[in-house]
């Protein structure tokens, strides 16, 4: 037990900050046996646990024809690539080579659930695992797409009743396989908190523009391979849907809203498109090197977290770094230190500095994922600009007990409205700047 815990516990995947995406996602063959079945026909999301005793281990399992990928939340593993996916017949296989080790599942797929066996270091653990059901709700808005140099990416138009034009404000999400609606692939349920969003901003007489990051939902073929992906992507594709929704004459004044990591992707894409507003909600006020270092420490030995900084301190002067540590190599992988090393260039202060634009900064009390300091430098950093901490309010935007278990509870319930003085900041500061008349 002592060599699985502590392969669970060491395993930090920089998909906890990163979009999920699938190195998988290329041109390649799909996975199935020679006589056997297409991968085809278990496509989609499964999720279920490995039956460690006396605490069972929840994972998510992504499959698609061409792979798929592996999540354990608890763990800070989010869309891990698979190797070696097979289906024959009715019998699965897959498995995971990280830190040195071959771990394995051999199964049996019987409708809805595949049951078998996990393997690791010579122990064996039972698991099963439900597909998860489509999702049926009705689509908040109406289709729309820009046109990109990889591609075609797809999005969400929300517009208010009535005759416009309207003001419009372009909804970021989050870090990790987060959508557009605010939900996560690697978190159980829905929480729908970014749908809400728009759909609260349309009743005020805003439309909004929400979609799904390349690599996920209906820009996952947009994800490319994981060493070719750059934190400026992410910005461009941001400043792409300024530069659409300015082009539409049924838009007036165009704002940014960036949640989480959005933030950043936000008000960068907000300096260069000259956006008419900015709203950080939830964004974190420190570069990311900081923030990582401090969610590793307590968490390894002195040796790898002093290993760490050191690898962080090459990658923030643009150098990638070839040796690195067993233990580490699901966080600091050759393929995703480009990633990084574009990443580690923007600070989010310095970011702030640059807009001329009306900011307003929100933040909940309750967010155990970003603490209210964040808010306040990002504030400090920006004179000018406009704080407010929701009470009671957490990470994804729903008002939240005090309690971790409590406050994760409310990532799954769609049926929880948003944080009370959320709207009424956002609404009051767009018509207090003229983006939104009264």
């Amino acid at each position: 037990m002592k060599k699985l815990s502590y392969f669970l516990l060491t395993v930090l995947s920089i998909g906890l900050l990163l979009t999920g995406c699938n190195k998988e996602n290329n041109k390649k063959e799909e996975s199935y046996e020679k006589g056997g079945s297409s991968l085809k026909s278990i496509e989609g999301k499964w999720e279920g646990s490995i039956q460690i005793p006396n605490q069972p281990l929840p994972i998510i399992v992504q499959l698609s024809s061409k792979g798929g990928t592996i999540s354990i939340p608890v763990q800070g593993v989010y869309q891990y690539p698979l190797s070696n996916v097979k289906l024959t017949d009715s019998s699965l296989s897959f498995a995971m080579d990280i830190q040195g080790q071959h771990i394995s599942f051999n199964g049996k797929v019987e409708g809805e659930k595949i049951k078998g066996t996990f393997k690791q270091q010579g122990q064996s653990f039972p698991f099963e695992l439900t597909k998860a059901s489509a999702d049926k709700t009705e689509e908040v808005g109406e289709a729309v797409q820009i046109d990109l140099k990889d591609g075609t990416m797809q999005g969400v138009l929300t517009t208010p009743q009535g005759n416009g034009p309207f003001p419009i404000m372009i909804i970021i999400a989050g870090s990790g396989p987060t959508d557009k609606d605010g939900n996560s692939a690697v978190v159980p349920g829905k929480n729908d908190s970014l749908k809400m969003l728009a759909k609260d901003l349309a009743a005020h007489g805003a439309a909004s523009i929400r979609y799904d990051k390349r690599g996920i939902g209906q820009n996952v073929n947009l994800g490319g391979k994981e060493e070719d992906m750059r934190f400026d992507h992410f910005i461009k594709d941001a400043s792409s849907w300024v530069e659409f929704a300015k082009g539409d004459k049924r838009f007036s004044k165009v704002g940014i809203i960036g949640h989480s990591e959005g933030s950043l992707i936000g008000m960068t894409a907000a300096s260069e498109t000259n956006a008419d507003a900015f709203i950080s909600i939830a964004g974190v006020g420190r570069p990311i090197d900081q923030v990582l270092l401090e969610q590793l420490e307590g968490q390894m030995p002195e040796n790898l977290l002093q290993e760490s900084k050191d690898i962080l301190d090459n990658l923030k002067q643009g150098e990638e770094v070839k040796s690195v540590s067993t233990e580490l190599q699901s966080l600091f992988r050759p393929s995703v230190q480009p990633y990084m090393i574009s990443w580690l260039q923007y600070n989010p202060q310095e970011q702030l500095q640059k807009l001329n634009i009306p900011v307003l900064i929100l933040n909940g009390d309750r967010d155990i994922q970003v603490p209210v300091t964040d808010a306040e430098v990002l504030h400090k950093a920006k004179k000018g600009s406009e704080l407010f901490i929701v009470e009671g309010m957490n990470h994804v935007l729903k008002e939240a007990p005090e309690d971790r278990e409590g406050n994760i509870t409310t990532y799954s319930n769609p049926g929880l409205p948003l944080a009370k003085g959320l709207m009424d900041n956002i609404i009051s500061f767009l018509e207090k700047n003229e983006v939104l008349q009264k």
